[in-house]
């Protein structure tokens, strides 16, 4: 365990050299090196945790820092370490064993904000201590990845993830073609033939053109993935996210800052899918609604939590390592129980059969065992899903362009249903809007001239302004950022309870429920599913 101490150690006293909690009489003593381990384990415990647990510490260092904040107001560590709180003992013991139980060993936590040094470090350690195959994976969000992967190829790592040539770079994985020619020839050559990496990118170079509406506006590395420590593939949604909700890109400083802020709220957690995106969805609603760290921790204001964050504190996603913030716990939960043991310990038994009965109600083909298993895990989507392919059919067979794009008057393909059967459409002319917001579609099928109209989405934006809700009024709900009504539960007449779900809603996969703030009964309800909203818009009013 020696290599994992003496990390932790060096940690902690670079820490406590540069915390104002620590005297300058310590700070001389560590200068100097007389502080002994024990002594340096009892100082380390008086930091901050706040400092300890930032997104640059590893896993091994921030789980044993857990145990160390619990030290503050023990018993002196005496010089020998005789009376060493179990505590401590028991971290590093358990952090062994957890490594043993799941090789081989995947470094997914650093994703995007490792150190050269610190990936060296930490592969060297998990090697000597655990002995199992290290498979380390990291995206190229700073710019500078590539140092990490040849790090860990020198300490020791079996595996490491690269991206072919025109995937490469950014928020994806380093260029696999430039790591393999710069571990050419050496010790730890992989064998990879670059000349057919090379012929594989040129295809995937003309794929990637079929979808460059999709591309992500980020032209260079980003440095300040070191202040929040989002992953690559959470960096490119919230990015997206934020444009969808109207923060520009003045305001992506604010997004993420409040990222780094709700990290720290949750305790640093593991931020992997899901998990950096429930803090993804608590800090757009933090700038969204202008809502400080301290407004987010106080009891007695009320904020309406994103579905995915209520789900997290509930412990559907699994219990992190030293528990949740208890305090913030009870704000999110609202007096609802907490599960403390594995989410699907607790689900009851499932019918398939009586499960697929209800399924095959819905569908006017035979139920697969696809549909059956999509239905139990996510019922919304796949209903969603499904919907849309009995209206539309299988629009898979369509060319990539034409699905993505559309086409163009004059333009002519060819759509193959089965064997034997194919449809020639030729587009030729789109008529001006009518009154209704639609428009009509002129094409050709096989020959045969056809029309039909379809929505304008373009039209939506006429509508008459919304009503807004008036600052302070208890009685007017409104939305708490801009999105889509998912679903209505309010209605006129209807009595309700502070904290009773009015209605929900959904924006770029992230679901909110707007609740009652105050008891009382509904008098108007002015949404419906599928309404656009936007933030402070009036919803409903109570009596």
């Amino acid at each position: 365990m020696g290599i994992l101490q003496s990390r932790l150690f060096t940690d902690a006293n670079n820490q406590c050299l540069n915390d104002d909690l620590v005297d300058a009489a310590s700070k001389e003593r560590i200068r100097s090196g007389k502080l002994d381990v024990t002594q340096r384990l009892e100082l380390a415990a008086t930091v901050d945790p706040q400092h300890i647990l930032s997104p640059q510490k590893g896993p091994h260092v921030r789980m044993i820092h857990r145990a160390l904040i619990r030290l503050r107001n023990a018993r002196p560590i005496t010089a020998d370490g005789s009376n060493m709180p179990q505590e401590v003992v028991d971290a590093f013991n358990l952090m062994i064993q957890d490594l043993r139980k799941a090789p081989p060993i995947s470094d997914t936590e650093l994703k995007s904000s490792t150190y050269g040094s610190t990936t060296a470090a930490l592969v060297k350690a998990l090697k000597d201590e655990v002995g199992l195959p290290v498979h380390f994976h990291t995206h190229d969000t700073s710019g500078i990845a590539a140092a990490s992967i040849l790090a860990a190829v020198d300490a020791g790592a079996d595996a490491v993830d690269g991206a072919i040539d025109a995937m490469s770079g950014l928020t994806s994985q380093p260029n696999l073609g430039s790591l393999v020619e710069a571990l050419r020839h050496g010790p730890r050559d992989p064998g990879i033939d670059p000349a057919k990496l090379r012929l594989l990118s040129s295809y995937w170079e003309q794929a990637r053109r079929l979808y460059a509406a999709f591309e992500s506006d980020i032209r260079s590395g980003a440095s300040e993935v070191y202040v929040h420590g989002m992953p690559g593939g959470q960096y490119t949604n919230l990015r997206e996210q934020a444009r969808s909700l109207g923060l520009d890109e003045a305001r992506w400083p604010e997004v993420a800052q409040a990222y780094a802020d709700v990290n720290s709220m949750f305790g640093d957690i593991v931020k992997v899918t899901p998990t950096s995106k429930v803090v993804g969805d608590l800090a757009l609603l933090m700038v969204t609604s202008g809502l400080s760290s301290a407004r987010v921790l106080d009891p007695h204001t009320d904020v309406a939590f994103p579905e995915s964050v209520v789900q997290f504190f509930r412990g559907d996603l699994g219990q992190p390592y030293g528990g949740f913030p208890q305090s913030l716990q009870r704000k999110v939960l609202k007096g609802a129980k907490p599960l403390t043991q594995r989410p699907g310990a607790e689900l009851p038994p499932v019918d398939l059969e009586g499960e697929r009965a209800r399924i095959q109600q819905k569908l006017p083909r035979p139920v697969t065992d696809d549909d059956l298993a999509s239905f139990l895990m996510c019922p919304r989507v796949w209903t969603d899903y499904t919907n849309e392919r009995l209206q539309y059919g299988d629009v898979g067979i369509l060319p990539t362009p034409v699905f993505f794009y559309g086409m163009e008057p004059g333009q002519e393909i060819c759509v193959a249903l089965e064997r034997g059967k194919t449809l020639i459409v030729r587009h030729l002319a789109t008529s001006e809007p009518h009154e209704d917001g639609t428009r009509t579609v002129f094409f050709e099928l096989n020959g045969q001239p056809r029309s039909v109209r379809v929505a304008d989405r373009s039209q939506v934006a006429q509508r008459p302004p919304p009503r807004k809700i008036e600052p302070g009024n208890p009685k007017h709900m409104g939305a708490p950022m801009p999105g889509t009504v998912a679903t209505v539960t309010a209605a006129v007449g209807r009595k309700v309870a502070r904290g009773d779900v009015l209605l929900t809603l959904e924006a770029m996969k992230m679901e909110t429920a707007v609740r009652a703030e105050s008891d009382g009964e509904v008098l108007e309800v002015l949404a419906h599913p599928g309404q656009q909203v936007d933030a402070k818009d009036l919803l409903v009013v109570l009596s």
